[in-house]
């Protein structure tokens, strides 16, 4: 990948969170992983996450917005312009969609979120929002005309719409994308991009909680840990501790104590909680166990013999010392077993070549055999 003829450095000094960057040929020669039919067959697949956005220049509404799974027919009815399908998670569900992202490794992978595809039709937009998080913006087939605003005067969207679709945009800069150009673009930049011609663009999107889903998780993960059996407690309540209706002094201080108990988390713990909570995946993307389970003995047998270890598409993997996180769950790590983490976390398939060292370690086999059996992993020869 080029991005314009800076490093991986100077891209993030320059432009990350700050400023937008067209990269011409930012992927020279690009083929498409998918054609548009297999990104619409993706799409009336149970549990993948798609939508069809319509707009109707003279109509009422202006903008009509479908969710999947669709069928044959769907398609079969759409007019010849002016919509756009957009399907979530491909990099979930194509290996070589996954494979793609690898390029984006100067970027820390617990940020990267999923690779978005959508195909338009002539004309074919989303109209003009703003993202809260970064994003680059791939072009993968045909021509896109993007039009931002770096610093939009005003945010106000369209009412009454299942879109969020600003709605006084005026565009400060326009370019016109073909195969292979890339455009990224900082949080809370107003763009607007329209197809040209029958077009497929490749958003690569990254994952910027807000502070109140980090909180809502938060407190979640605080609940869990409460003692079952706890409840408020008064045994020394006086008579005459408080006017009717007023709660005393002494009731809040128990509460205040109480919950200051729960908060008196050291950065160990919360570093758990917050490792958990990066690489929890929506539900329905939840690998399932394989029809059966492998014992140590066989995964080790298999990967002498050649067949390599391939991460499921949907696994996230990542790590701090001592602990590895895959799906929301924590592994804990001996000293002995530290060295597995980064290797799980960096590569999507292994060899017994990349695993013989480790898997002299008992601790080392273990956690591959739960993650096998969990359906993180499976074997590809």
């Amino acid at each position: 990948m080029n991005l314009a003829s800076l490093t991986p450095q100077q891209f993030l000094d320059r432009h990350w969170q700050k400023q937008p960057l067209l990269i011409r040929e930012a992927f020279a020669g690009f083929t498409p992983p998918l054609t548009p039919d297999e990104l619409a067959g993706l799409a009336c697949e149970d549990n993948v996450e798609a939508r069809i956005v319509i707009e109707q220049p003279d109509g009422t509404p202006r903008w009509i917005v479908r969710h999947g799974p669709f069928t044959a027919e769907d398609f079969a009815h759409l007019p010849e312009t002016h919509w756009t399908l957009l399907v979530q998670d491909v990099d979930k569900y194509v290996p070589e969609c996954a494979a793609l992202l690898e390029q984006f490794n100067f970027i820390p992978s617990w940020r990267i979120d999923d690779l978005m595809i959508s195909y338009a039709a002539p004309f074919g937009t989303v109209g003009p929002h703003i993202d809260a998080y970064d994003v680059f913006l791939l072009q993968a087939a045909g021509e896109r005309r993007w039009a931002i605003d770096p610093i939009p005067e005003s945010t106000a969207e369209i009412t009454d719409i299942d879109l969020k679709i600003l709605g006084n945009f005026k565009k400060k800069s326009e370019w016109v994308l073909a195969p292979g150009d890339m455009l990224y673009l900082p949080p809370g930049v107003a763009h607007h991009g329209v197809a040209d011609s029958e077009c497929m663009t490749y958003s690569i999107g990254f994952r910027a909680p807000s502070d109140a889903e980090l909180l809502a998780d938060f407190a979640g993960w605080l609940a869990q840990k409460a003692d079952a059996g706890g409840r408020y407690a008064d045994p020394d309540l006086q008579l005459d501790e408080a006017e009717a209706g007023q709660i005393a002094s002494s009731a809040r201080e128990r509460i205040r104590t109480k919950l200051r108990h729960y908060l008196a988390m050291d950065d160990a713990e919360l570093d758990r909680w917050f490792g958990c909570f990066i690489t929890e995946p929506k539900p329905w993307l939840v690998a399932a166990p394989p029809d059966e389970a492998i014992a140590a003995a066989d995964l080790i047998a298999r990967l002498r013999a050649g067949e390599r270890l391939q991460r499921a598409p949907a696994a996230r993997i990542n790590f701090i010392p001592g602990t590895l996180f895959c799906d929301g769950n924590a592994y804990d790590l001996p000293s002995a077993a530290a060295d597995i983490a980064p290797l799980l976390a960096s590569r999507r398939s292994l060899s017994w070549a990349d695993l013989a060292a480790s898997l002299k370690i008992d601790a080392t086999v273990a956690l591959l055999t739960d993650l096998y059996n969990a359906g993180k992993y499976y074997f590809n020869d």
